[in-house]
């Protein structure tokens, strides 16, 4: 695909082009054939391009509590971390998504997760924070990090809500990453600071210290409660641009659905062996006192041999 750099040169170029021609004296029938030649050429160019339907991604993230100093400044041990603490877990959401993430260790795909602080937000004190344009691609999706700010919204929103809305709200991002969301918003209550991110016309913001204390218990291990499960049963569809499954257990005829985990590699199987007896294994989800669970589907192996 083609940057967005490109594009937007050829844009500028298209509208000096237009300008010069409009300016141009009409006897001036070489110069015009010219430009217009040009003009075709840029036309041609452009219409070549999947047009851009979206800007690279830009969101702020401001804080507000005792490190900081109104909208003057903040204190530049607490900005720093907080950034940095804020980019691991947006890049750890982000390539959960796609990659089963070890325990520790560098995380994959880190050039998709780059951040450029581009400025300051004003109101309180905090930060303008954009997707660095030379890793941006014109395309009609989302970019992963796009998505991934979004999702870490979604999680930071459902974190203040019921175990309903924060179990499915973290329904795709596994234990590290949730881990690193964890660390970010302990980090800000310890320093008895809150935070509001907003990108486009979606923000969040926690009212004070007491609610983003209520956040980092619920996104604790103690509260977030993960199991490994077998069961017996049925696959009935797999949809493979979302890496979901459903599948009916034998022994109640209940159907249930999740994620494919990405070590899964020819997740295709299942869709050639619908209905067919299969065990299953799962990491089972529950949050607080919810009785829904979350699945993520880490394994399989059909009674006919084949197996994942």
């Amino acid at each position: 695909m083609t940057t967005i750099q490109q594009y937007d040169y050829l844009q500028a170029e298209l509208s000096t082009l237009n300008k010069m021609l409009t300016k141009l004296p009409e006897s001036s029938l070489i110069e015009r054939m010219s430009l217009e030649a040009r003009r075709e050429n840029v036309e041609k160019a452009l219409a070549s391009l999947e047009g851009p339907v979206r800007q690279p991604a830009r969101f702020s993230l401001t804080f507000r509590g005792a490190p900081i100093f109104g909208s003057h400044g903040v204190q530049a041990d607490f900005g720093g971390f907080a950034i940095k603490k804020f980019a691991d877990a947006v890049r750890a959401i982000g390539t959960s998504q796609t990659e089963t993430l070890g325990s520790r260790g560098a995380l994959p795909n880190r050039e998709e997760y780059k951040l450029l602080i581009t400025g300051v937000a004003r109101g309180s004190f905090g930060f303008v924070i954009e997707e660095p344009s030379e890793n941006y691609k014109l395309i009609k999706e989302f970019s992963p990090l796009e998505s991934a700010i979004h999702t870490t919204m979604s999680i930071l929103k459902s974190s203040v809500e019921t175990d309903e809305e924060l179990n499915e709200a973290l329904s795709e991002s596994d234990p590290r990453a949730i881990k690193e969301l964890h660390d970010f918003v302990r980090y800000l209550a310890d320093n008895e600071a809150v935070c509001t991110l907003q990108s486009g016309r979606d923000s969040f913001s926690f009212s004070d210290v007491g609610q983003i204390r209520q956040s980092e218990k619920r996104l604790s291990e103690d509260n977030i409660r993960e199991e490994d499960v077998t069961f017996t049963g049925a696959f009935l569809g797999y949809l493979p641009n979302k890496r979901m499954f459903e599948f009916r257990k034998d022994d109640s005829d209940e159907v249930i659905s999740g994620r494919v985990d990405s070590s899964i590699e020819d997740a295709d199987t299942i869709n050639r062996q619908l209905d067919q007896q299969v065990i299953i294994h799962l990491l089972e989800r529950s949050v607080g006192v919810s009785k829904h669970r979350t699945y993520t589907l880490t394994g399989f192996e059909f009674m006919d041999g084949v197996d994942a």
